[in-house]
């Protein structure tokens, strides 16, 4: 089977969007390929600097997945910080990294351009980890053989650059030593509306968190934004931001009976969040048992990812010994040469 790496930033609380737009679409690659999954704790480093709220999310994002239906005993899943040969490989990557690829990074211009725009210096607020992101994220993804990488299209620029260190490498020693991995970019994969309608993110406010309790959760969804229609009036569902996400947790059978009520008029928006708020619990209610469960066993979480980063480093280690023996590092290989 082809492999499949997927990265999990720890930098907040999981939300409904997370498991529409990249939890499920990710755990159905296993399906298809060998999937391997990480915690990206260095890479939460360059934005969570609070040593508490970072363990936080490690925990949380990683009991998420595991409620989500993550399962460590067939799959790879391990911390990134447990596996050091990711950096020794990332300084390796290094040398053959043009600064000016760097300098192409969509987050690191996005940055730039805005200091511009505020007349502060071009590079105000920009540390190294944030520049180099892109080489650490080519060391995760080489480190593992990858095939694919699934992410969404804006995202596509990491994998295209982690294929180009790659190639640099392999040309300079004349052999296939990393595989140059491909972005797999999901076009079907949900956009899930939040609260206020717009895309469902963080940075908005707007979000359903994934494993809050029901009394929050029915609150949250009461608060979703409607329009002024009356009771009486007929409504269309295609339009309505509750229908939008009622369909991502109901049957088809569901759905029909529901747009049927929104077209005949007599029902109003507080009784169709209800409806929403049923089916949205009746899904989440067994994840959110597992996530309260697995949240109060932390040792749990951590052995499940000690486990899985011994998996990983007879993989890694691999890779950086075939690295090594071909770039000179290896000394016995050389002295026998």
């Amino acid at each position: 089977m082809k492999i499949a790496l997927t990265g999990i930033k720890p930098t907040g609380n999981l939300h409904i969007g997370n498991y529409f737009g990249a939890i499920k679409p990710a755990l159905e690659l296993s399906k298809k390929y060998a999937a391997r999954y990480f915690i990206a704790d260095y890479h939460a480093l360059n934005s969570v600097k609070n040593p508490e709220e970072l363990r936080r999310y490690i925990l949380e994002v990683s009991a998420g997945w595991l409620a989500a239906g993550l399962n460590p005993e067939t799959l790879l899943f391990y911390r990134q910080s447990s596996v050091p040969e990711t950096f020794e490989l990332a300084t390796i990557l290094a040398a053959f990294t043009p600064k000016g690829l760097m300098n192409r990074a969509h987050a690191y211009k996005a940055i730039v351009q805005t200091n511009i725009e505020k007349a502060e210096d071009p590079d105000a607020g920009v540390n190294m980890g944030l520049f180099t992101y892109p080489i650490l994220m080519a060391a995760d993804i080489l480190l593992f053989d990858s095939d694919i990488v699934p992410v969404g299209r804006d995202q596509t620029q990491h994998v295209e650059m982690a294929a180009d260190i790659a190639a640099a490498v392999n040309f300079n020693y004349k052999q296939d030593l990393l595989k140059i991995p491909q972005a797999l970019v999901q076009e079907s994969v949900a956009i899930v509306p939040g609260l206020d309608g717009r895309k469902m993110s963080k940075s908005y406010g707007n979000t359903i968190p994934l494993f809050v309790p029901e009394k929050q959760l029915r609150k949250l969804i009461m608060r979703i934004t409607t329009n002024s229609q009356g009771v009486e009036e007929p409504k269309d569902p295609d339009s309505s931001q509750i229908f939008l996400l009622y369909k991502l947790f109901s049957s088809s059978e569901e759905q029909e009976s529901l747009a049927a009520s929104y077209r005949a008029g007599g029902m109003g928006w507080g009784e169709a969040k209800e409806e929403l708020f049923r089916v949205v619990n009746r899904e989440l209610s067994p994840l959110r048992e597992r996530f309260d469960s697995l949240i109060a066993d932390p040792e749990k979480i951590e052995e499940i990812l000690s486990s899985g980063a011994e998996k990983a480093r007879v993989i890694a280690k691999n890779t950086i010994k075939r690295l090594q023996e071909a770039i000179g590092l290896n000394f016995k290989k050389s002295s026998r040469g």
